[in-house]
């Protein structure tokens, strides 16, 4: 009588590095995507702008200090679909700010 025997490993290594090619490059694929990593703990702000012209402004997001950045953060949302970090000490950055607040 003759066994069958089942073996976790594929007999064509080849194939194995094929589906793992295949899985890296799906999962590389959902990150470029723009998929959020809950992970990823650092500042988004690298550089900042000391301001901008409150009419190029679609919305603002302030973000408090945490275990993701040391630094308060300020990130416009411009009318273009682009974003631009602003200095949160900078004068004008606070007057856009409060004015954003007041509506």
């Amino acid at each position: 009588m003759a066994h069958a025997t089942l073996s976790a490993a594929p007999s064509d290594p080849r194939l194995l590095r094929v589906a793992l090619l295949l899985l890296l490059l799906v999962a590389a694929g959902r990150r470029a995507a723009g998929a959020p990593l809950a992970t990823e703990l650092r500042c988004q702000c690298l550089q900042t702008l000391q301001g901008i012209h409150l009419k190029n402004i679609q919305s603002v997001k302030v973000k408090s200090p945490g275990p993701h950045c040391a630094q308060t953060e300020v990130i416009a949302t411009l009318k273009n679909g682009q974003k631009a970090c602003l200095n949160p000490a900078s004068p004008m950055v606070q007057k856009i700010i409060e004015k954003i607040l007041n509506k």
